[in-house]
């Protein structure tokens, strides 16, 4: 097999920066990759990022995929910026634009990839594959527990069918999927989709879905405030305490991504869920693990109520954050910022409190030799390990 050359969107966060970790520590092996380019929408460095000192590294920030001077400027700029586009095979789609409108959500990023995928294929002969991430929100989660299409079919399987109308019209991933396919279609590459759920990882700036980074910084304040051993309730309810779910570790993510993407013969067009075990979980299982880390004991919701909302609990206590943050020299901007969406950790950890958990057969039959489990200590301490080498959390 010929060497590859990665380019990966959205490399600062959640997936995409995984993505980057695997390929230059050697995943699947040290020669399958020749390079990867790093795309971010703000500055960062490999230092800050906690990647690998790597020749096969290029960092790259700043470009616009909704460059106001047309395609032909986006296409120009990244052949100036990206030194060796002309030999990429393979892209990574992680870039991601929120719009509060579905249908706005639906165009915005339909032209993202649109605008991604041709500048690619007009620069670079050897394109072969490129990966798009999903979610489960494609199976209808987001839906909530009134509307979820899929109650009698868990887990959930990648041969679902899509959710019915009217949400199914205010789906983007359908409709970046849509353009993959018609886009593909007669070409030398072909695509494939990822379909994690919640996503637990690392971020080396400010992400909006980022679970990781506000349960790890409220719980290592709430110990330094409350002392080892203090107890936490769970910031859910009864019902969500109970619920069946796949937790994604960014690593399983990065590592299905790249399988996928090396197997065209076996992943055209096809979808794969992405999680870190076959064995569902629930958070009675998982929040008493999240909190030992930080020497806290996890408990139940209280009866009829639930724990402390992180966010809101930081809010409460910002000023004292702040002194927390000095007194270990911790990273500034990680509390009370506005890249960080306050309604989340809230919706995870409360709404989705129905079952959820996805089958795992295709995936791993797909991965074979690197399939493998991960569980909640592999996959939330190795986060909150990379939060606290970065100084975001003491």
């Amino acid at each position: 097999m010929a060497p590859k050359n990665a380019l990966v969107f959205g490399a600062s966060g959640i997936t995409g920066w995984a993505i980057v970790n695997q390929i230059l520590n050697g995943f699947p092996t040290p020669d399958t990759f020749e390079s990867v380019t790093a795309l971010t929408n703000r500055p960062l460095t490999a230092e800050a990022a906690l990647w690998p000192q790597s020749s096969k590294l290029q960092i790259v920030s700043g470009i616009n995929l909704q460059n106001p001077a047309g395609q032909a400027a986006l296409e120009a700029e990244i052949k100036e910026k990206v030194k060796n586009v002309d030999k990429i095979t393979h892209v990574y789609f992680f870039a991601y634009i929120m719009n509060e409108d579905p249908k706005k959500e639906c165009s915005i990023n339909e032209d993202l990839i649109k605008a991604a995928v041709t500048a690619i294929e007009h620069l670079s002969s050897k394109l072969e594959f490129v990966v798009l991430p999903t979610g489960t929100k494609r199976y209808g989660v987001h839906l909530l527990e009134e509307n979820f299409p899929f109650h009698k079919d868990t887990p959930l399987k990648e041969s679902l069918g899509r959710i019915p109308e009217p949400y199914a019209s205010e789906m983007f991933y359908y409709t970046q999927m849509d353009m993959l396919k018609q886009m593909s279609v007669g070409k030398s590459w072909t695509w494939c989709e990822i379909i994690p759920d919640m996503i637990v990882g690392f971020v080396p700036n400010n992400n909006i879905y980022c679970l990781g980074q506000v349960l790890s910084t409220f719980l290592s304040f709430y110990a330094d405030k409350h002392g080892k051993g203090a107890e936490v309730p769970f910031p859910g309810t009864e019902k969500s305490w109970k619920n069946l779910t796949t937790d994604s570790s960014q690593d399983i993510c990065a590592q299905v991504s790249i399988m996928a993407s090396l197997q065209p013969e076996k992943s055209a067009e096809q979808g794969y869920n992405a999680g870190d075990t076959a064995r569902p979980v629930t958070w009675e299982q998982k929040w008493p693990v999240i909190c030992e880390y930080f020497g806290l004991k996890g408990t139940p919701p209280p009866p009829g109520g639930s724990g402390p909302e992180p966010r809101a609990y930081l809010a409460e206590h910002f000023d004292e954050w702040k002194e927390f943050e000095k007194k270990h020299g911790l990273q500034s901007g990680r509390v009370g910022n506005d890249r960080s969406f306050g309604g989340f950790a809230y919706f995870i950890m409360t709404m989705l409190n129905f079952d959820r958990h996805m089958d795992m057969t295709k995936t791993n039959e797909m991965m074979g030799k690197y399939a493998h489990d991960v569980d909640t200590k592999g996959s939330w301490w190795t986060a909150f390990d990379r939060f606290k080498k970065a100084k975001i959390i003491a």
